[in-house]
């Protein structure tokens, strides 16, 4: 209970934030929500699990997102207590279990809060490993499958159950074959399936193979060494754990370590929540080693954690004061979302029944904040104008330029009666009154109303 307190108390200061890696599954959740089929009538270049997960609370934000955090959260924390648990003892199941409810708490707000693909994985993840472990293959493999419909990098996790459990490898390969076909049966049924690999794996494979850095393995060990210094306690348990423990019991703990250090260097970007793929093994590995230590060198270890605890915790209260007093966030992390927040109230002062809205640039989550249905396939331009959202506030050189124009083709047929234009007042270069092929269909519209960030537009 003192768990879920502290994780739901910690989602609860955010319940006036949407974070942008929850946005866009939010927003396919609502098309879905409205009727729409996934992939063929709503663009989304993620896995199908994720945005239907959010459907289990009505595609609701606020309040009841922030609890099916902390309930994910928690579900975490007690498949790592049963995990510890089960391969030494219930000492180093609690170990587990609070190290990574701490970890999940003091990080990067906009990692550990959002409710999006790399931290839903969480579950699956240590599921599939422990399955693995108790020599429960195929219900392993099963468990690999659902974190591959929620996120790609789970084929890493099928390589760590298969190093877990070698003997198991006809029952995994099983397992996670029997979860993906259902899926594509799925999509197949609905007339679905190919847009999927258009969108997911095509278009995904565009994304991961053209990196925005200048340098990239210099920022990736910059952002490994970050994280390594966060995680400075669980790291030293974790070798703690590694030279005290004999050799034969090291080798699925290397592949595991060694497979999710590969996952999170996918596409050479080094985003904070692709850490989570290295949270598990850390967290168990430490629990053990915080077991084995004694006396002063635990509690320097333990010191250790005040080095996230100082650096994240007081945002928390600063939070919890805002929401208790009414006032808005003053907080340039949140600063976008405030104004979409704003836009939205100006789009539903003037929207009526029936209406539909399209949005120009990655702001996915005026659809939540709009509640009304997308004109059309596209819930953001990125397919549009070909340039990745990690990079298009500042930069616009188009990845997929024939792509982009193709899919600019289809979004001609569409009339929707509002546009939201969230890029342009921050990259002129890439407005939606940049791209002359636009020009005729947007000259229908009228502007009506301006935010910092937006420019909204409606039918005339």
């Amino acid at each position: 209970m003192a768990l879920f307190a502290l994780l739901l108390a910690a989602r609860l200061c955010h319940t006036g934030i949407l974070w942008a890696e929850e946005g866009l599954p939010m927003a396919a959740a609502a098309q879905m929500a409205h009727g729409k089929t996934l992939y063929r009538d709503a663009w989304f270049d993620k896995p199908p699990l994720l945005p239907a997960v959010y459907l289990l609370w009505n595609v609701r934000d606020g309040v009841p997102l922030r609890i099916a955090g902390a309930l994910h959260a928690l579900a975490a924390c007690m498949l790592a207590f049963l995990f510890a648990r089960r391969l030494w003892s219930e000492r180093e199941g609690y170990w587990a279990a609070g190290l990574l409810a701490f970890f999940l708490v003091f990080g990067i707000p906009s990692a550990v809060t959002p409710l999006a693909a790399d931290l839903l994985m969480l579950v699956p993840h240590l599921a599939a490993v422990y399955l693995a472990f108790i020599g429960r293959s195929f219900w392993s493999g099963i468990a690999v499958g659902v974190a591959f419909l929620v996120n790609p990098k789970a084929l890493f996790v099928l390589l760590a159950c298969a190093a877990w459990n070698p003997r198991g490898l006809a029952g995994l390969a099983l397992g996670f074959a029997s979860a993906n076909a259902a899926a594509v049966l799925a999509l197949w049924w609905q007339g679905a399936l190919i847009p999927y690999y258009q969108q997911v794996w095509q278009w995904g494979r565009v994304y991961a193979g053209d990196t925005f850095m200048e340098h990239p393995w210099l920022n990736g060990f910059r952002r490994i060494g970050n994280w390594l210094g966060f995680h400075l306690a669980a790291v030293v348990a974790a070798l703690v754990f590694w030279f005290r423990e004999g050799s034969p019991k090291r080798l699925p703990w290397a592949v595991w370590a060694l497979v999710s250090i590969a996952a999170l260097s996918l596409g050479l970007r080094f985003f904070p929540r692709y850490f989570f793929q290295l949270l598990p093994v850390v967290a168990l590995a430490s629990a053990r080693g915080f077991a084995l230590m004694k006396g002063r060198h635990r509690a320097a270890a333990l010191a250790l954690l005040l080095v996230p605890l100082l650096r994240f915790g007081p945002r928390y209260p600063i939070l919890a004061a805002d929401l208790f007093a009414g006032r808005e966030h003053h907080w340039q992390d949140v600063a976008m979302d405030r104004d979409s927040r704003s836009a939205a109230a100006a789009i539903r002062a003037i929207s009526k029944p029936g209406d539909t809205l399209f949005v120009w640039g990655f702001r996915p989550e005026m659809f939540v904040y709009t509640d009304l249905p997308a004109a059309g396939i596209f819930l953001d331009s990125q397919p549009l104008n070909g340039v990745p959202a990690d990079r298009h506030l500042t930069q616009s050189r188009s990845v997929a330029p024939e792509l982009a124009a193709a899919n600019r083709k289809a979004l001609l047929r569409s009339t929707p009666r509002v546009i939201a234009d969230g890029l342009g007042p921050y990259n002129p270069e890439l407005a939606i009154t940049a791209f002359p092929d636009l020009a005729p269909w947007l000259a229908r519209y009228k502007e009506v109303a301006r935010t910092k960030g937006y420019v909204i537009y409606v039918l005339q």
